[in-house]
Order: C-alpha cells, then structure tokens, then sequence
C-alpha cells in the first residue's frame, strides 16, 4: 500500500475490537489537527503525510460503518 500508515491496512482493521478502531480513530484526528496546525504555520516538512492521515481516518470510518451495517463482523472476544 503506497499511502497509509503501518498496520492501518483493512486487514489489520479488521482484527481490532471496536474500541481499538475508536482509539485509532482518535488518534489519527489528533495527528490531522497537529499536520493541519503545522501547514498553516508554514513549518510542515512531508505535505503527503496529510493525505495519508485522512486516508486512514476514512479507512477506519470505513470499517465501523460497514460493522454497522452488517457486512463486516467485529472479531470476538471470547478466547
């Protein structure tokens, strides 16, 4: 995958509980906030990063959804 972060892929969203995707989910926001802060400042170093992120967040919106509907299931929990 040639856009994305690391361990971001729908296979590797597919595994994670749905409090998992909410805490990646938070975190990808925080760091959007943080790369949109920094292009405004002019301080931003890798404009492809940016991209990237809100890949991931659709990504991961992406997979909640399809949960909701019933596409996909949320791995269980039981061991």
């Amino acid at each position: 995958m040639a856009i994305g972060s690391k361990g971001l892929t729908p296979f590797d969203l597919d595994g994670m509980t749905d409090e998992t995707l909410a805490e990646e989910l938070a975190k990808a926001k925080e760091e959007l906030f943080k790369l949109r802060f920094s292009s405004a400042t002019g301080q931003l170093e890798d404009h492809g990063r940016l991209k990237a992120v809100r890949r991931d967040i659709a990504r991961i919106y992406t997979i909640v959804h399809e949960r909701e509907l019933g596409i996909r299931t949320a791995p269980s929990s039981e061991k």
